[in-house]
């Protein structure tokens, strides 16, 4: 939350589980903003000319010091958005294995690729950008960031986040730890400034790209404002991903990994599931074991061990999210468990499951971003298929099914997703590409096609002497 008030920006942290404000921090100025982009720049030529085994050095420290605060950064995800502590963890040491994951293969990734071209010489090359601007949201606040930042610096690139208004502390904290790696100073840098600033920081010359993970509408008003100063950006938007659940599943396994699938980060997650597609002749034994399965994510302090589901990250997103469901059951949808906001403090919401679901409701039209399962009747498999499709978003899907060629199938050429899995819920990888289409955005992060979305693919050709050979484009 930010106090616009002010005339230097303040961030307020507000604790998830209570409600209750925490700790306070001082943002930048525009003017702030701006010279931290500039610093990052001028910090570029260095940087860029530094050998790969030196960056991967560093880069592997960083991992180090993930590891070593592993649990006061956990706390700290808890503090700000609601995150239970083992996800926490888990999220750090992910970053953590991101970073040494760039730190091994980046060089190899960015290789020069010779080229046969004739009696000439050529070749390409893979050369950084400069400075890339990160604008990254709050539900995976160190994960969102590091996924980012391992590829674009082992490119040897320089970075200025500009995270979300309500994990202020978390924004810092990443600055601290490549500092406290060793990086050189202005390498990476976090501006804590609000949505606003974000304009002017694409338009400054000291900004060569952006990359953005957020909602569909901040992705136009980035990718507007890229497109207008000509700079390229990678968008990875929201999802309403489908998983299909066909007649030959196994439905205690199927509602088991669906149930998953759907609660990850409290449902708080652009891969989640969130729309089970379920064949007619299997879908009521499917949805009571989901419920069943669902039930069995007890709310709970977000600090204690074995929690599986904290608050979501804000009461005005609970009840948005609230609003979602009774929308869909005053349409005709039907409630299966959940959907009644707990009397405490707190953004809590209890994992939730509607049938019936059709077009024309918010379950079936919109994202919902909490813990709310969707499960939908389809005829066969070619109208699971259609249904699955049937959404303006292709972020992640998946298939549960028995026969395992059946599912590759139809999740390598038949859903409209940059992701299908097959029997296990969809995540994101270090080793495997990771974005969307359609609504779901453009561009890739993470593995050999993250690397190269913020480089110079430059044709290299050398010749022995001057030459006059004709010239076509």
């Amino acid at each position: 939350m930010l106090d616009e008030g002010a005339e230097r920006p303040v961030f307020q942290a507000v604790d998830p589980s209570t409600a209750e404000p925490g700790r306070r921090y001082e943002g930048h100025t525009q003017d702030e903003a701006l010279a931290i982009a500039r610093a990052a720049r001028a910090a570029f030529p260095a940087w860029s000319a530094t050998p790969f085994a030196e960056r991967a050095r560093l880069m592997r420290a960083a991992a180090a010091v993930l590891r070593r605060r592993r649990d006061e950064f956990a706390e700290l995800m808890c503090a700000e958005m609601g995150k239970v502590l083992a996800d926490g963890r888990a999220e750090v040491e992910k970053c953590a294995a991101g970073c040494d994951f760039y730190a091994d293969h980046a060089e190899r990734f960015l290789a020069d690729e010779a080229v046969d071209f004739g009696d000439l010489k050529a070749k390409v090359v893979y050369r950084p950008l400069g400075t890339i601007l990160a604008v990254m949201p709050w539900n995976f606040p160190f994960w969102q960031v590091f996924r980012f930042a391992a590829p674009t610096l082992m490119a040897g690139n320089t970075a200025v986040l500009k995270h979300a208004s309500n994990v202020p502390g978390c924004a810092l904290a990443i600055e601290e730890v490549f500092r406290e790696a060793g990086f050189p100073a202005d390498m990476f840098r976090t501006a804590l400034v609000p949505s606003g600033t974000v304009k002017a920081l694409i338009e400054d010359d000291a900004i060569a790209a952006v990359s953005l993970t957020g909602s569909v509408d901040a992705g136009r008003k980035v990718a507007a404002q890229a497109g207008a100063v000509l700079k390229k950006c990678v968008l990875e938007l929201g999802g309403s991903d489908a998983y299909l659940v066909l007649d030959d599943a196994d439905i205690e396994a199927a509602a088991r990994t669906a149930a998953g699938a759907r609660m990850v980060n409290a449902g708080q997650s652009c891969i989640a599931g969130k729309r089970f597609v379920v064949l007619a002749s299997v879908r009521e034994a499917f949805e009571q074991a989901l419920a069943r399965h669902m039930q069995a994510f007890e709310i709970g302090d977000p600090r204690a061990e074995g929690t599986k589901l904290g608050p979501l990250v804000r009461v005005k997103d609970r009840d948005g999210v609230h609003d979602q469901v009774r929308r869909s059951v005053e349409a005709g949808a039907r409630l299966l468990t959940g959907g009644e906001v707990p009397d405490r403090p707190g953004a809590w919401y209890p994992p939730t499951v509607l049938t019936g679901v059709r077009p024309g409701m918010a379950a079936y039209d919109e994202e919902v971003f909490g813990p709310v399962a969707a499960v939908i009747e389809a005829r066969d498999e070619a109208d699971a298929v259609r249904i699955a499709n049937d959404s303006p978003f292709g972020l992640g899907s998946g298939v549960l099914t028995g026969d395992l060629a059946r599912g590759e199938r139809l999740a390598s050429d038949a859903l409209e997703a940059g992701m299908s899995f097959v029997n296990q819920n969809v995540r994101s990888d270090p080793r495997l590409p990771f974005g969307g289409i359609k609504h779901s955005g453009y561009g890739r992060e993470l593995a050999l096609f993250g690397i190269r979305e913020f480089v110079n693919i430059k044709s290299v050709v050398v010749a022995p002497e001057a030459s006059s050979a004709d010239r076509t484009e």
